[in-house]
């Protein structure tokens, strides 16, 4: 489970990039990091799509919840699903490289040696449905209005960017704080391009329900707010044969239908309501899915490995609340969350423990700290905890039988080291009186049974954890606000990690609603520590840095880690057809396609089915 998203970003944070220059110094094709391209500039298509993949056909897709606005780039409302669609972007991600980007409204880019600006050079070509030109002033306009008027996550990501101007007829130029920041123009390429023209007259902050001029390979058919949107193709699009488009963005049209919550939505996916989805839950990857198609093969589940970073899961602490500022305490609940049990019981053994902001990559830390670690840590040293330097992270562990009673032991000595003790059965604390309670906030009913075995090894320590159940709207709306005591929550990995952790770790973030900052991490130390991962200038001083930051994270005890599984786990209705080639790091399914006789054969036998 995770925050439900409140903006699409075409930031594109999972493959986030770092800037690369010619050694010329002249215009290139992409940004890469550290290092070459994969593809030259005269390549024709991604290895991981189909060039000649057929058009056409309708796909039906599920969404959670509801929606408010199509304006997915503020902070007010509930995007609606896949309105990230309409809109390009300067540069486009390669989803088989680590870390690199492609031109899609630039042509080419040009940067300065010292990274205290760039240039992109526009397509002169590119239009929004309108067929009005993009120009520099959109792109100007647009990068002036996120940075003021837009989500907190753009404010943060943009902040080192300075100033925006045209330069030229095609030509604009992005100037930095300081070259520090090495991510800072791949950030600003992945500007969607927003139509200056269309929005003057218009409230930008506002909810809105008028579709908004786009310039992406979709635009919005029809939508009944808050139960469906609908996407058709844009038939001539106008970069649908640019090497960044072919093969991709296949279907005609893609439909969101929305429900009431994830059970109510497989029910529907098993009855053909629509046709593919992803599964996050184990326990109906196991069991939920047996059904008479299933049975039939018309419905397909696939594993789909990957390389991507997995980031952390887990049960969050939101620190601003009084309640868990003592670091002692967030480390004493840990020892109630028995991870082997629900694993073992709950979970069909589907998952590998969380032990690191940055798993299933070489960024997480492992074992002691090298020596160049240490070099980093010493300068730290009074103002982070002494484990950090001798003692690799472990979350607490057990031996899965549901005998925790040594974790409880060792629970109860680190609240009362906190000054909490029992009276009676419930744990008070010492000073106030105050009775240890609070709430867990969740918008899913189904993960549930996720948490009620933590409660009750809770009430085991005279704590009362209350599971508190929303709606979506309402639950974005709090964790906008950070109005909730505890929720549980996934940040996406990135590779490598970058500018996103500003939005997660610093002191600026946590006073800013709307941010990933949920656990209110306000702390100088892990500020300095993000900024030395974000001004990084090779590959060993990244890793080391993004190390230490996790180290250091890890000792701060901001969340209980949860799980992650390595794979994705994809069900869909036997109707699509898939490139021969899976992209490494992501899942790709806008590279899918219908195949027409394989859809009219599983239609066919649907209907059989019903009538049996």
């Amino acid at each position: 489970m995770r925050a439900l998203p409140t903006l699409f970003l075409a930031l594109a944070f999972l493959l986030p990039s770092l800037a690369a220059r010619a050694e010329d110094g002249g215009a290139q094709h992409g940004i890469a990091i550290f290092g070459k391209f994969k593809y030259g500039p005269d390549f024709t298509h991604f290895d991981y799509v189909n060039p000649d993949a057929p058009k056409g056909g309708a796909v039906k897709l599920a969404a959670i919840g509801t929606y408010d606005t199509l304006n997915p780039f503020t902070l007010r409302g509930i995007a609606a699903e896949g309105v990230g669609a309409i809109f390009d972007t300067l540069m486009v991600g390669s989803a088989d490289e680590i870390s690199v980007q492609y031109g899609l409204v630039a042509q080419s880019v040009e940067r300065a040696p010292d990274n205290s600006w760039i240039v992109f050079n526009l397509r002169p070509e590119a239009r929004f449905h309108d067929g009005s030109p993009m120009t520099p002033e959109d792109v100007v306009w647009t990068f002036e209005t996120l940075k003021t008027k837009g989500h907190p996550v753009w404010r943060i990501t943009l902040a080192d960017v300075v100033k925006a101007e045209k330069t030229g007829e095609h030509a604009v130029k992005f100037t930095f704080r300081n070259g520090d920041n090495r991510e800072a123009p791949i950030y600003v390429g992945q500007l969607p391009v927003l139509s200056k023209r269309y929005w003057e007259g218009r409230d930008f902050e506002k909810t809105t329900v008028e579709p908004p001029l786009g310039s992406g390979p979709y635009k919005i058919e029809s939508f009944e707010p808050g139960r469906s949107i609908t996407y058709a193709r844009v038939k001539d699009y106008w970069a649908a044969n640019l090497p960044v488009r072919r093969g991709s963005n296949n279907f005609d049209s893609i439909r969101y239908d929305y429900y009431r919550d994830m059970s109510v939505a497989l029910e529907a996916f098993k009855a053909g309501q629509y046709d593919w989805r992803q599964e996050f839950t184990a326990k109906d990857w196991a069991t939920g899915y047996d059904s008479p198609a299933l049975r039939a093969g018309l419905i397909v589940k696939q594993e789909i490995p990957y390389e991507v970073t997995e980031g952390m899961q887990g049960f969050v602490y939101n620190t601003r609340k009084p309640l868990f500022q003592d670091p002692r305490v967030r480390e004493a609940l840990a020892y109630a969350f028995d991870f082997q049990w629900l694993n073992k019981n709950l979970m069909y053994g589907a998952y590998k423990r969380t032990k690191s902001w940055f798993s299933n990559s070489i960024f997480a830390a492992t074992g002691k700290p090298s020596p160049a670690e240490l070099e980093i840590l010493n300068k730290y040293k009074g103002r982070i905890p002494d484990a950090v330097f001798t003692t690799p992270y472990e979350p607490p562990m057990t031996n899965g039988s549901g005998d925790i009673r040594d974790n409880l032991r060792q629970a109860l000595r680190l609240l009362k080291e906190a000054g909490w003790s029992f009276k009676g059965s419930r744990l008070v604390n010492d000073k106030t009186g105050q009775p240890f309670e609070f709430e867990i906030l969740n918008f899913e009913e189904r993960v549930e049974r996720i948490m009620l075995p933590f409660t009750q090894n809770l009430a085991r320590l005279g704590i009362k954890a209350q599971l508190r159940l929303v709606d979506p709207a309402q639950y974005q709306n709090r964790i906008r606000d950070f109005d909730y005591d505890m929720i549980m929550n996934r940040w996406g990995g990135s590779f490598p990690p970058g500018n996103e952790l500003l939005n997660i770790f610093t002191s600026q973030s946590a006073k800013t609603p709307g941010s990933d900052n949920y656990m209110g991490a306000a702390d100088p130390v892990l500020d300095e520590l993000v900024q030395n991962v974000v001004s990084a200038k090779d590959l060993d001083r990244l890793t080391m840095a993004a190390r230490v930051l996790d180290r250091v994270a890890l000792y701060g005890y901001y969340v209980i880690p949860q799980w992650y599984a390595g794979y994705f786990r994809v069900a869909y209705w036997d109707k699509f057809g898939r490139p021969k080639i899976a992209p490494k790091y992501a899942l790709g399914f806008d590279d899918w396609w219908i195949e027409p006789a394989r859809e009219t054969a599983t239609s066919a036998k649907k209907q059989e089915i019903k009538t049996q």
